[in-house]
Parts: C-alpha cells; sequence; structure tokens
C-alpha cells in the first residue's frame, strides 16, 4: 500500500504564495457557490417551463413541450459536450 505525504497541504505554493489546503477550502468555496447559483437558475427555468405547459396559449405549450422533450430525450454527457464544444463555435465573439 502506498504511503500518502499529507504534509503536502501545510506546504506554500510557489505561484499563489499561500498554503495548498487555503487553495482547496477557496476552489470548495467556489465550487459550492457556483452549484447553488446554477440550482437557483435551473429552479427557475424549471418553474418557468412547467408553468408555461399549462399556459392556455396553444403555441407557449408547444414550445415548452418540445423544449422539455428534447432535453429529455439526448443524454447528459452529450449535452455537456454541445454546450461546451459547439455551442461557443456558434456565438460570434
Amino acid at each position: 500500500m502506498p504511503k500518502l505525504d499529507w504534509s503536502i497541504f501545510w506546504q506554500t505554493n510557489p505561484d499563489f504564495e499561500q498554503p495548498y489546503w487555503q487553495l482547496l477550502l477557496e476552489g470548495l468555496g467556489w465550487t459550492l457557490a457556483i452549484s447553488f447559483f446554477a440550482w437557483l437558475i435551473a429552479l427557475a427555468i424549471g418553474i418557468l417551463i412547467g408553468t408555461l405547459r399549462t399556459s392556455p396559449s396553444k403555441p407557449l405549450r408547444v414550445l415548452c413541450t418540445v423544449y422539455t422533450e428534447l432535453f429529455r430525450n439526448i443524454p447528459l454527457l452529450v449535452q455537456m459536450f454541445l454546450w461546451y464544444f459547439v455551442v461557443p463555435e456558434l456565438v460570434p465573439p
């Protein structure tokens, strides 16, 4: 079994002049903040799409149903590749 050297967490990173444990905690904080705001945005879009799917307007119902069915039937990994590689190429700089 390999021996792990945990003392590296208390060493100072020469690029940032901070210990590695502080950089890891800062990264954890950013990850949690981005996840929380992404959750809020997804909740807002989900509520909006779900509400509009029950509206009396037929074009809105159809648009929201198409949106839901499109994203429901594309696997998550494929969506991630599309959003990361394809969409930036479609948006002008």
